[in-house]
């Protein structure tokens, strides 16, 4: 089967794991963000305003083949999808945004559900955390809460049914999946699991299949009344970071990682007889939203995702029986440096990545790119430096010091005719006229 674009559909093999994407639809602007963040305000305003924040740090993010697509645009839906299924990826894992009974960044959600055309499988993942104003740093600033009232275990089941009984819903085991994405955030998860079986049960849905999310520190499920786990890196990392072999432009309060490093933890990972599905991620940098407090993977290339990816395919066919499912976080997660779709440095390399693998390719015995080397030696980088950051201290405190003198000889009466004085005030009347014009182009 093919496409007119000259993309073959690979056949799918239904006995290996199936591979899920997680899909953000945040590309389209709505009333709320407008408020929060600037009118017209889309996931796109932190992509195109990202920078390198070290030498050989890949930003900004651009997209290639879509564009600065929005997601009111129905025909850019349908292309994704389209591209998905040829590349190999099964479904889409959209984020639900629920705020008892307020919905957020619905539209593309609900036009795919009424949309014929769009024949992709999918399923969700209820986003259930408070968003607050943590992307510039204020987590307490917060926009809107989950609130977890006691009718909200009904409510929340209510409004996924449409949903659930689309004939393109995900099943796992012939039941509908469902992912909450913090469950230790649920005041009693075990309660809200079991409204949430009997409501299905009652509406004729059947018996549902949850999953808990790994993130913030969680490992766990079965207790809290969920069917599965799923991993969902970059949480729960369990390596260090490398922040120490890269030279920062400014002030860096995040962490550097070596992908290769964070995807061995993964694959390393063990959780006995316990049911959970595997995550991995083409590359991962969110300094375009958080700046110098962002997590970065160095090394996420095509071809090292392209190794791990077959590496976690091969480790969840072997399991026990059951379906299988490999998820890849993400499919446009642009802003978050973490994307299946192309941009304009690798192209389609990560697509086709995934076109390999299911072919049944492996081209890798380890991971091809490894480590951080960012500079030619050394010695090199230490003499280059050291005389770089010489010069930038030694022209900050001088400033400051020669301000203090001058104003030490202002204060010396007896001095106030004589050269020094003339020069004191100079340098006062040269730093006061400087700083304002240098604070005006600063902001241009």
């Amino acid at each position: 089967m093919s496409h007119d674009d000259g993309i073959v559909v690979q056949e799918k093999n239904t006995e290996e794991p199936r591979i899920i994407a997680f899909y953000l639809t945040q590309f389209h602007p709505i009333p709320e963000n407008d408020v929060w963040w600037g009118k017209g305000f889309t996931e796109w305003t932190n992509v195109s305003k990202a920078r390198p924040l070290y030498e050989g740090h890949y930003q900004p993010h651009l997209p290639a083949d879509l564009g600065f697509y929005d997601l009111r645009v129905r025909e850019t839906h349908r292309e994704q999808a389209r591209m998905a299924n040829a590349y190999g990826i099964d479904a889409f894992c959209y984020h639900y945004y629920w705020f008892s009974g307020k919905r957020l960044l619905e539209r593309p959600l609900d036009e795919m559900l009424a949309d014929s055309e769009m024949e992709m499988p999918f399923c969700l993942c209820w986003a259930n955390e408070t968003w607050s104003r943590r992307w510039n740093g204020k987590e307490e600033d917060v926009l809107i809460a989950q609130q977890y009232r006691p009718e909200d275990d009904v409510d929340f089941i209510r409004d996924l049914l449409p949903y659930l009984k689309d004939s393109r819903y995900l099943k796992v085991d012939g039941k509908p999946f469902v992912i909450v994405y913090r469950p230790a955030m649920m005041p009693d998860p075990k309660r809200s699991t079991a409204v949430w079986r009997s409501y299905c049960q009652a509406e004729g849905i059947g018996a549902i299949h949850l999953c808990a999310a790994f993130t913030f520190g969680n490992t766990k499920y079965a207790e809290m009344g969920f069917d599965s786990g799923v991993e969902f890196p970059p949480h729960n990392i369990g390596v260090g970071s490398e922040n120490d072999l890269v030279r920062f432009f400014r002030p860096f309060r995040g962490k550097l990682y070596d992908y290769s490093k964070v995807a061995k933890d993964f694959l390393h990972k063990e959780y006995g007889d316990k049911r959970v599905f595997k995550t991995i991620f083409p590359s991962w940098d969110n300094s375009a939203r958080t700046g110098e407090r962002a997590v970065i993977m160095h090394n996420g290339t095509p071809d090292n995702f392209e190794y791990w990816l077959a590496r976690t395919m091969d480790k969840a066919a072997s399991e026990p029986p059951g379906d299988k499912l490999v998820f890849v976080n993400a499919w446009n997660e642009w802003a978050e440096g973490c994307h299946l779709e192309p941009d304009t440095r690798y192209g389609a390399a990560f697509l086709e990545a995934v076109r390999r693998v299911r072919q049944g390719i492996r081209r890798w015995e380890d991971f091809p790119h490894v480590h951080i080397h960012l500079f030619e030696s050394e010695q090199g980088f230490s003499l280059r430096h050291f005389a770089t950051d010489f010069g930038r201290v030694w022209t900050q405190h001088w400033s400051r010091l020669s301000r203090s003198i001058a104003l030490f000889f202002l204060r010396i009466e007896r001095l106030r005719s004589s050269y020094l004085y003339l020069a004191a005030q100079f340098r006062l009347l040269r730093w006061r006229v400087k700083k304002p014009f240098k604070q005006f182009f600063s902001k241009k």
